[in-house]
């Protein structure tokens, strides 16, 4: 059965193609229209009216107008001299060809813990697939979603990672110009690079809270309507599905980059009968840092997603909430591993870097959270993990990276020069092995309610509406549940972790205060949460 509806299809006009590479810069970044811009392919290569024959994936015969005869003496004088008739090339052009440019699969899920890869340490979930993946390429340990400006993490954390900058950049795109929701396409963006980098740019993914802006850019983009209006789901079927069919019917004369931003795990989670089945609830384990409530107010407690179980949280309430989680997220590594195995029949899969990530993670009972609009680790951590030519297999890096680095670095694995003016790094230089790391601290952000700054083993959490401190020691507490800020022995440590935050802050154009005139209560009580959950409301699937 399918979870998703595809809608809007755009494909973009082609410009000249004869402009300098820095004049194709200037034009693309200064003369946008709100919806096309110039995007730069590199010419096609000359038609020669030839013979030219393939004898193996790195060498052609290619010989001009000639009779058979003459071809072969030609062959014949290539075989005396002893070079190997598939690589004697007659005529004045004599260098090799150029490499052929990877592909470029970037897959992205929404609300998909660090925690939830079977081969990143979790025995419980089934995801053999994405293992394959990650015991074939690179992960990074420390991925985090900055964190974002709305309860819908999602949309500013897709629009910082298309963008390569920090939410706080965005323009102001309300007529009361109190909220900068979106990334523009005035500025450098990545379908805007990959079409400049001369690859045939391919979207499909969920239209709500997301980066609508940019999907514009590419050269073909489909929306899908979102799971909820299904009773059971197969999870990400049809992004694969026409992900599949126009692989087999691309012209297959440019390289790909192909971005599939599903909307999975996201609830409703009602995945369909075979992948719940593949779990017992009752051993599933409960999360490290699992409570029945958040200890204390931290701003956004009654927002819609800490809404989707009632107060205080039960074992067997979240236990259920894990089930339809981990079956949403079996389903959708099934579905990737179709896709995959597309890739490999067409011949394409050792050509491909493929990237998986998530826009955020999600509490689902940490801490006594459902949602993402918090800070700790579970929520802001994502998976990320590379595969491919060029790539180190089965490694990991602990460097502290943002999704926003995603960007850049695809940029300069292929070759495309790195826009001017991005807060994202490459990573290429960590995926090379030639540097440790692109940056020593962490900085998250939500809303005006919440900062935090991690470095080394450190982090410091703020919440400025209550002034109220965390101190966590991730390498002896990675699930935060000591919080050390009221101890005087860490009282220097805070003190230097606040500084450093209000650096952060500065570097990011983040200009809320970290302490408040008239702090609000911190303390909260069963008395304090009076919205009932809203009721679960699905739409039998056709």
């Amino acid at each position: 059965m399918n979870n998703e509806q595809s809608a809007t299809n755009v494909t973009q006009n082609k410009p000249n193609q004869t402009q300098s590479r820095d004049t194709q810069y200037a034009t693309r970044y200064t003369l946008h229209a709100p919806r096309y811009t110039k995007q730069i392919h590199p010419p096609a290569p000359p038609r020669v009216s030839s013979l030219e024959l393939d004898t193996n994936a790195h060498c052609r015969i290619i010989v001009p107008n000639m009779n058979r005869r003459d071809f072969l003496k030609c062959v014949g004088a290539g075989a005396v001299l002893g070079v190997p008739a598939g690589c004697m090339k007659t005529g004045t052009q004599t260098s090799a060809a150029k490499p052929k440019k990877p592909n470029v699969l970037f897959i992205l899920t929404d609300d998909q813990r660090e925690d939830t890869i079977g081969a990143l340490g979790n025995p419980h979930i089934k995801t053999p697939n994405l293992d394959k993946l990650v015991r074939s390429g690179l992960t990074f340990t420390n991925a985090y979603c900055m964190g974002g400006n709305a309860g819908a993490v999602c949309r500013p954390s897709r629009n910082m990672l298309l963008s390569g900058r920090a939410y706080f950049r965005f323009g102001t795109n309300r007529a009361d110009g109190n909220q900068k929701l979106y990334a523009g396409p005035d500025m450098p963006n990545f379908p805007d690079s990959m079409n400049h980098a001369g690859y045939e740019t391919y979207h499909h993914g969920k239209q709500g809270n997301t980066e609508r802006l940019l999907h514009p850019r590419f050269e073909h983009t489909k929306y899908a309507v979102h799971h909820n209006t299904f009773d059971a789901v197969q999870p990400g079927k049809i992004i694969c599905d026409d992900a599949i069919a126009f692989l087999k019917a691309r012209a297959n004369t440019r390289p790909f980059f192909m971005y599939l931003a599903f909307s999975e795990p996201h609830d409703p989670r009602n995945p369909a009968p075979e992948f719940l089945a593949q779990y017992q609830r009752e051993d599933i384990p409960l999360p490290q840092n699992y409570l029945p409530l958040h200890p204390f107010d931290n701003s956004e407690l009654k927002i819609r997603d800490e809404q989707l179980e009632a107060w205080p949280r039960t074992k067997d309430a979240i236990r259920r909430h894990i089930h339809e989680y981990y079956g949403m997220i079996t389903g959708l590594d099934h579905h990737i591993g179709r896709l995959i195995q597309a890739i490999k029949e067409l011949g394409e899969y050792d050509n491909t870097i493929i990237i998986f990530s998530s826009d955020q993670g999600i509490a689902i009972g940490s801490h006594g959270l459902m949602g993402k609009q918090n800070l700790y680790e579970h929520s802001m951590g994502v998976p990320l993990f590379l595969a491919g030519p060029g790539i180190p297999k089965g490694k990991t890096s602990d460097a502290f990276v943002y999704l926003l680095d995603v960007f850049p670095t695809v940029c300069e694995l292929v070759g495309e020069q790195v826009p001017p003016g991005l807060d994202g790094k490459s990573l290429a230089p960590v995926i090379r092995g030639r540097t440790d790391g692109v940056r020593d601290t962490i900085f998250l952000a939500y809303r005006n309610f919440q900062r935090a700054v991690r470095r080394g083993r450190w982090k410091l959490l703020r919440y400025p509406l209550i002034n109220k401190t965390q101190l966590f020691d991730l390498q002896n507490d990675p699930y935060e549940t000591k919080d050390l800020a009221n101890d005087p022995a860490n009282a220097e440590k805070v003190k230097e972790l606040m500084a450093l935050m209000a650096e952060q802050q500065k570097l990011f154009g983040d200009t809320d205060p970290l302490t408040s005139e008239n702090p609000g209560p911190a303390e909260i009580d069963l008395g304090f949460f009076k919205n009932p959950p809203p009721e679960k409301k699905t739409k039998k699937q056709p």
